[in-house]
């Protein structure tokens, strides 16, 4: 074994001193004793039992002559090896030729033997004083006596505040033990108190019953006095610790005699200990299941480093500390999410096709546009990008329309097609950001948010996500939602998302996100801008007619326990309900007026099992399951006075129709609007003023005609607010009217804003409006020159049923609405 090991000094370290004279010798050699089980430490006196054994008190007797020798420690013949392996390193092999091998302590005791006798016991022995350490570098053998040839080590030490800091808390540790046992003399209180060398301090510890074998000789053969102190200092902190335990528990012993007090105190202490040599089987088998969980999980680097510095943290905590509970759950969430779990079922673009198709009515728009992505995406995984090649990003799509037209079920219907998990979660009303992004783990009942829930509970990374009323977000102080939704749909951020409790990075760019909302208008726009817009128009009569027999039907007979044995329902009576109980953009009103109709149904069978079926519903059936028809067909008001026009506005649940209301009295240019009007509608009434006083002369009115009249332009629906520039060329007509004593057409309805000049501009929900027109019976419709492309969009049907007049400004929509006009300007037709 090489010389140079670190912790010992060069050739020609100084001899060692006893009683003031230096030891004289051959060159740096002593006899040699071999200890079994013994440790000799510097600074220290102890008893060395010696068995009859003719060599060793052969050996004794030559040490005795020169008054020391070297006292190496070894292992008893029954030791279990632990203390020769740990120590392997600072053995030696015996270099004597003629002996053999042995492995002995490199690190040996200078020590002096202070006599050689009979030890109380009656066995032989003798008592040693430790001087120093020192470093056997060979063995030899004279006369039967082995010869250590050595070399003192030098433990000289600079001292420091650090090293006088780290006396004081060994000190301390050692004063806080003698106290816990209670039964120390006070002259070895003292003792200790009053040594000031710390390597005498470090050293006198060995005399503690509470060192094993390999402490001692660890203490033995650690060199630097800051190293031997702080395991000093570890030694003794961890007897404290279990001194407390004990004492702890024997006082909660002895504040009672019951058998249940006594079982307690057995069972605490069989824990105590048991936690003390780490066998707490219950708590270390869940520590050892989460860290097995945690390995299983396909966790990021980031998430693997977080995951592996908390579950340190969790092996130190005590099972009772509210801090243990915490990081468990954190962990276990860790390991509950489906790092990387992705659906492996193939994208089959023809498939997805057949499955919309079954589940919806129409909305091609929508479907083609899943169909581009589904094609974009399987071709993607089919030619593998090469190296460095931008990632594949997730659409995020906007279904907006109006209720009832199928946006949620939509997102079901993706999902199913492409074999993901689907999950909605419902926005509406969501005002704390938190909900989102999670809470801190500062805080009690910490937990992620929402998004992070639903992926664990599903257990994919790659599940259809319906965001359902996206545009109902609230704002408030507890944070905008709205905004921590940015990072969510945002597919440059998305595969980063950082949840507030997770604190780590988790990709959400595999998840298929889909947005609804009723309208985009109060959607913040950073969020509206990432987001691809499908507007979902209103279904028509034919369309809902086909829903109603291809789904709505089927359904609610599933709901009330029908069969077609029961109930045949004919197409008549469908058209019925259609007509006369429902006026809705979507189809959720007609669904459960049906429901309301098969429940009668079902209960007319159970009151007379005897009667025929299957029952035939017919109109007859449904005006007398349903009451008393809600609306008509010919919704239009029948009119003939002058100054009421009708407009076509957009609303939430679809396109309708607006009177406008126009009324002269006498006064002095007084203006009044009614309505419940907003900012933008009231300007568009007063340029409809101005824009009509400027064509007096045109429309035959007297010049000061207005100057001697109030005018009042009322909108009914008083309690509905409204808003918008699209009445425009409406409250033009409605006052022209009221201005020249000639009535408006009752079966014209118009939209378009108007200008001064009387130009007619384009505005939006073309194909809404229209559709509200035609349910409400109208005949002929005025729209902006400019959006006449749009009336592509309107169901051909529709179009073959209405006469729709596109106009560029307000002579065109007077001539067309008040009939024989001195305007001369003909009218742009576009008749379908």
């Amino acid at each position: 074994m090489s010389d140079e090991l670190p912790f010992y000094p060069p050739a020609g370290s100084p001899q060692p001193v006893l009683n003031n004279t230096a030891i004289v010798a051959a060159p740096h050699t002593l006899p040699l004793i071999r200890l079994n089980g013994v440790v000799v430490l510097p600074h220290t006196v102890v008893s060395i039992p010696l068995t009859d054994d003719v060599s060793k008190m052969a050996e004794v007797s030559k040490a005795f002559e020169r008054q020391v020798l070297l006292a190496v420690a070894y292992p008893d013949d029954d030791d279990d090896g632990e203390t020769t392996n740990y120590l392997h390193d600072a053995l030696i092999v015996q270099t004597d030729p003629n002996t053999a091998p042995e492995s002995i302590l490199a690190v040996a005791t200078l020590a002096k033997i202070e006599q050689i006798g009979r030890l109380p016991g009656g066995m032989s022995g003798v008592i040693v004083r430790g001087i120093s350490r020192a470093r056997v570098n060979a063995v030899t053998t004279h006369d039967g006596t082995p010869i250590a040839h050595y070399s003192v080590i030098d433990e000289s030490y600079e001292d420091s505040a650090e090293l006088q800091l780290l006396k004081l808390e060994v000190h301390a540790a050692i004063d806080a033990v003698l106290d816990l046992r209670g039964d120390v003399p006070q002259e070895i209180r003292n003792f200790v108190r009053n040594i000031e060398d710390p390597r005498h301090l470090a050293d006198n510890t060995g005399y503690s019953s509470d060192y094993t074998f390999a402490e001692r000789i660890l203490l033995l053969t650690t060199i630097d006095i800051q190293q031997r102190l702080r395991f000093v200092l570890d030694a003794y902190r961890k007897q404290m610790v279990l001194l407390e335990v004990q004492q702890r528990l024997r006082q909660e012993v002895e504040d009672g005699t019951a058998q249940q007090q006594r079982e307690f105190y057995l069972r605490q202490q069989l824990r105590a200990i048991q936690k003390e040599l780490g066998e707490d089987d219950a708590e270390a088998a869940e520590i050892d299941e989460l860290r097995a969980r945690l390995a299983q999980a396909n966790l990021t680097a980031e998430a693997r480093k977080e995951a592996d510095r908390e579950l340190q943290r969790l092996t130190r905590i005590s099972s009772a500390s509210p801090e243990h509970h915490v990081i468990r759950t954190y962990l276990e969430w860790l390991a509950d999410l489906p790092w990387g779990q992705q659906s492996q079922t193939p994208i089959d673009v023809a498939h997805t096709r057949a499955v919309l198709d079954a589940d919806h009515y129409g909305l091609h728009t929508v479907k083609e546009r899943i169909l581009e992505y589904l094609a974009v995406k399987r071709r993607r995984t089919q030619h593998a990008p090469a190296a460095g090649a931008e990632r594949s990003r997730e659409p995020i799509l906007c279904l907006v329309g109006p209720p009832g037209v199928g946006k949620t079920s939509l997102g079901q219907s993706i999902a199913r097609a492409l074999g993901r998990n689907f999950i909605r979660m419902s926005l509406g009303g969501v005002h704390d950001e938190a909900e989102l992004r999670g809470f801190r783990r500062t805080y009690i009942g910490s937990a992620p948010g929402r998004i992070i829930q639903e992926l664990r509970r599903i257990d994919t990374a790659d599940p259809v996500f319906l965001l359902d009323e996206v545009d109902k977000l609230g704002n408030d102080h507890r944070g905008d939602p709205a905004s921590a939704l940015l990072e969510v749909l945002d597919p440059e951020q998305n595969n980063t998302f950082t949840d507030h409790y997770l604190n780590v990075p988790f990709d959400l760019s595999n998840v298929f996100f889909i947005a609804t909302a009723n309208t985009t208008d109060t959607i913040p726009g950073p969020l509206r801008d990432r987001l691809e817009i499908i507007e979902l128009s209103s279904y028509v009569e034919d369309e809902k007619f086909a829903i109603a027999r291809q789904h709505l039907v089927s359904k609610q007979m599933r709901t009330n326990a029908l069969s077609d044995t029961d109930v045949v329902v004919s197409d008549d009576a469908i058209r019925t309900v259609i007509q006369r109980y429902t006026r809705e953009s979507g189809v959720r009103g007609l669904e459960r007026q049906i429901g309301s109709v098969l429940r009668k149904v079902a209960r007319s069978l159970e009151e007379q099992p005897d009667q025929a079926r299957p029952i035939h519903v017919d109109e007859a059936w449904v005006a007398q399951a349903l009451g008393k028809a809600r609306f008509h067909h010919e919704d239009r008001e029948r009119f003939q006075q002058p100054g009421i026009a009708t407009g076509l506005v957009w609303t939430a649940v679809g396109g309708d129709i607006v009177y406008v209301e126009a009324a002269l009295m006498p006064g002095s240019k007084e203006l009044r609007i009614t309505g419940q009007l907003g900012d933008v509608m009231r300007e568009s009434a007063e340029t409809a003023l101005s824009c009509i006083r400027t064509r007096s002369q045109k429309l035959g009115i007297d010049p000061h005609f207005f100057d001697s009249r109030a005018l009042h332009i009322h909108v009914p629906g008083g309690a509905v607010p409204k808003d918008g520039p699209s009445a425009g060329i409406t409250m033009a007509s409605a006052l022209a009217s009221a201005a020249t004593g000639r009535a408006v057409r009752d079966d014209v309805a118009m939209t378009g804003e108007i200008t001064l000049r009387g130009r007619v501009l384009p505005v939006g929900g073309i194909r809404e409006k229209v559709l509200g027109a035609y349910r409400a019976g109208i005949k002929t419709i005025l729209i902006p020159q400019r959006n006449l492309q749009d009336v592509d969009e309107v169901p051909a049907h529709v179009r073959e049923h209405l006469e729709i007049i596109a106009v560029d400004s307000i002579d065109q929509v007077l001539q067309v609405v008040l009939g024989e006009s001195p305007v001369h300007t003909a009218p742009q037709w576009r008749i379908a």
